[in-house]
This record gives structure tokens, C-alpha cells and sequence, in this order.
């Protein structure tokens, strides 16, 4: 009689709890994307945390014990009380373990449609979190199975999410080019490369590369202990499918005809060689003897060691163009500063535009942090070197995210008097 009033009472309090989770859950809304995931997995922690269910519990066992079923005799007179006493707990817990996991396991069930399969990583980490908890874990053979599985899912299915460098959260591959790089649960921008960007803001179809076949030939003959600097370029053009840490080119926004340059940072870091430099300098002098327009995205670590002072003259001769592109001939140049922007790059043509605009959180200096406390022997505030703190100073113009460049840009043309030549 007794067990089954227990057994009772613990299915009317977990069948209450359940339907409290399940209408909290669907308070929530339909997940976009794949937040549904993380929100299955922060409400079964809060039941790892919840200590109302298992404290109710202990509250209605402890007036169970105590009714006169329990102490119809006295404690002294029984010498079977402690042993009855240690059974009863032990089978308590044990019963209340197995029914929590196994509400637990029921709930994560529920969405796992839109999972993978049971190999899934988001619901193999769940479910070893959930086993290896002190309060709900059966025995040390679940933690270390679900460890072990959750390490082989995290290596198996890595390659299909991209993580936050801000947030840390996940964001589905597949998916995040279409957002343009930008994190689903904090909004942050990141990387993005130099075909992805001419993309976005060049009209479809009208893009025309200049001087895309120039390359390094090693002017110093560089040579470091790890590996020649031809095979570190051979390595980059492979992996990137670039020949050089910049695309320029010619083609049309919103119909207005530009001329464009993107820095890829993928590319040994977006550094500023000779090459780099010469197809800069061309593509300001190609403009200027058109009149277009001009727009360089800016993603670079400077100058680039492995060319010595050729890629330090690099920052004269792109501002000599500059010089004659703006002052003489009054022409428009728009520079934007992406993450990162520094060294060579911010101390010449990054700094030169009519118009300075900087994308979100972009990380913008001409030293490092780093290199700064250790010459200096002085703290760098945290954020001093964001795009955020930098505006307040008054060192660009507009802040402007991804998602409305291309529509910013265009006006800003037509305040300047570059139009569509064919406007639709």
C-alpha cells in the first residue's frame, strides 16, 4: 500500500513538472535556425538545477516515514527499523534517479526529428552532461560513455558549424554565408573573405578583375627556418585560391561603375607586400583615369615581413596615388575598415579616405596589445582597439553593418554625383 502511494505521488509530481517545462518550452516561440538545439539544452539544465521537484519529494517521503504505517511500533522495540530505513532511501534514490533520466531523456526525444540522428553531437553532449550529473547520474559508466561519445560527435560533426569568436556560440555552416558572417546569437561580424565580399556589394554579373595573374617572385630572397617564403605563398594561393592578398577590379553598384579593392586576411594575413602595394597603386591610377569612384576594403596585418623595406614603400607609393586621385583630379574615395586593420595599412591609404566607415567590433590599430605593453611597459585597456571605442574618438565617419553597406554606399555615390548609368 505504501509503494504504491509513493509510486503515485512521484508520477503526479513528475507528470506536473514535465508539463511546466513543455509549456515553458513552447513560451518560447518557434527557434529560428539552429537555436533550437541550445534551447532544448538550457531548459534540461534547469532541471539539473531545479531543487523544488527533489525537495518536494524528500519533504512528502519525510511525512511518509514519519506516519504511524512507519511507527505503529517503537524504534527500540524493532530491531529491523535501521536496516528497513537503509532500504527504503536507497531504493528511493535509485527510483527517483531513474524516473528523472528517464524524463530527462524522454523530453530531448521529443525534438531530436530535427537532429541528425541519435549520434547527433547537441544531443550526445546533453545527454553525457545529463548522466554524468552528481544528482541524476547512475553510476560512473554513463560519464565516462558519454564523454567518450561526446568527443568522437564533436570531431565527426565539427566541420558543419563555425564558432563565435565573441559569443562562442555554434552557427550552422551551411547556413552562415547567407548571414553574411554574422552570429546568430550575438550579432557579431566575423572574418569574411574577399569573393564573399565582392558579392555583396558588387552587382551580379558585372564584376571585371584587373592584374588577378600578378605575383610575388620573392624580391629578398626570404628564407626562414620553417618553410622559403615561395612556399608559404604556394601554400596560401592553394588554400585560398588567390594569387595575392587583394582583388581589384571594375564593376557596378547598384548600376553606378566603381572601382574596387577587398583585402582577404585568409591570405598570410592580408599583409602588404610589393604586390599587394602595385595593384593598389594601379587600380587608384586606373580609376582616376576614368573618373570612377573608388572603394578599398581594408582587412590586413600590416606590412609584410618577408618583403623587408619594398613592402614598407608600399604605404608612399598607394599614398601618392591617393594624393593625386583625391586633390587633383577631386575624386571620391571611400575606405572601410574591417577586422583586422593594422599596421602598414592603418598608417597609410586605410586612414586616407573622403569617407572612413567601419564595420561593427572591427578590431582597429596600428600596434598590437601586445606589442604596445611590452615596448611601452603600459596597460592597453580592454576595447581601446575597437571600432566601438575608436568612433567616440572621432577617427571614422559612420559605423555601418553588413546587411546595409551596399544601400549606404550608394547614396553616399549619389551625394557625391556618381550615378547609374542605366538606372532600372
Amino acid at each position: 500500500m505504501g509503494k504504491r502511494w509513493l509510486n503515485s505521488m512521484l508520477s503526479k509530481e513528475e507528470l506536473d513538472h514535465g508539463c511546466g517545462l513543455s509549456k515553458s518550452m513552447n513560451s518560447l516561440g518557434r527557434p529560428i535556425g539552429n537555436t533550437r538545439d541550445f534551447d532544448i539544452e538550457n531548459q534540461v539544465f534547469e532541471i539539473d538545477n531545479d531543487s523544488s521537484f527533489m525537495s518536494e519529494l524528500e519533504k512528502e517521503f519525510s511525512s511518509y516515514l514519519n506516519s504511524s504505517y512507519l511507527n505503529s511500533g517503537s524504534k527500540s522495540d524493532n530491531r529491523y527499523y535501521d536496516h528497513y530505513m537503509y532500504d527504503t532511501v536507497y531504493s528511493l534514490n535509485n527510483h527517483i534517479n531513474s524516473c528523472v533520466d528517464s524524463y530527462l531523456r524522454s523530453e530531448i526525444s521529443i525534438d531530436r526529428y530535427i537532429l541528425s540522428g541519435s549520434d547527433n553531437p547537441i544531443y550526445s553532449y546533453m545527454y553525457s552532461y545529463i548522466c554524468s550529473g552528481e544528482s541524476v547520474s547512475n553510476g560512473s559508466d554513463f560519464n565516462i560513455r558519454g564523454r567518450s561519445n561526446d568527443l568522437d560527435a564533436n570531431q565527426k560533426y565539427r566541420h558543419l558549424w563555425v564558432q563565435c569568436e565573441n559569443c562562442y556560440g555554434l552557427n550552422y555552416k551551411k547556413f552562415f554565408r547567407s548571414k553574411l558572417y554574422i552570429c546568430e546569437q550575438c550579432g557579431y561580424h566575423l572574418k569574411m573573405n574577399s569573393s564573399d565580399r565582392i558579392e555583396l556589394l558588387v552587382d551580379s554579373g558585372t564584376w571585371d578583375p584587373i592584374d588577378e595573374h600578378m605575383i610575388s617572385i620573392d624580391p629578398i630572397e626570404f628564407h626562414s627556418e620553417e618553410e622559403p617564403y615561395r612556399d608559404r605563398i604556394n601554400l596560401y594561393q592553394g588554400k585560398t585560391g588567390l594569387t595575392e592578398a587583394v582583388q581589384t577590379g571594375i564593376g557596378k553598384l547598384n548600376g553606378i561603375p566603381i572601382a574596387m579593392g577587398v583585402m582577404d586576411f585568409q591570405f598570410m594575413g592580408g599583409s602588404m607586400g610589393s604586390v599587394v602595394g602595385e595593384k593598389i597603386t594601379r587600380l587608384i591610377e586606373y580609376a582616376a583615369n576614368r573618373s570612377l569612384p573608388v572603394i578599398i576594403v581594408c582587412a590586413s596585418g600590416g606590412a609584410r615581413m618577408q618583403e623587408g623595406s619594398l613592402s614598407l614603400m608600399q604605404m608612399a607609393k598607394i599614398s601618392s596615388a591617393s594624393y593625386d586621385y583625391q586633390f587633383n583630379k577631386k575624386l571620391f574615395y571611400v575606405s572601410i575598415l574591417t577586422s583586422p586593420t593594422t599596421g602598414g595599412v592603418t598608417a597609410s591609404f586605410g586612414m586616407l579616405g573622403d569617407i572612413i566607415i567601419a564595420e561593427p567590433n572591427a578590431h582597429i590599430a596600428f600596434a598590437g596589445k601586445r606589442v604596445i605593453e611590452q615596448t611601452l611597459n603600459k596597460t592597453v585597456p580592454d576595447g581601446s582597439q575597437e571600432a566601438e571605442y575608436l568612433f567616440d574618438k572621432g577617427l571614422f565617419d559612420p559605423i555601418v553593418p553588413r546587411n546595409p553597406l551596399k544601400g549606404v554606399l550608394s547614396e553616399l555615390f549619389q551625394v557625391h554625383g556618381f550615378f547609374a548609368l542605366h538606372p532600372n
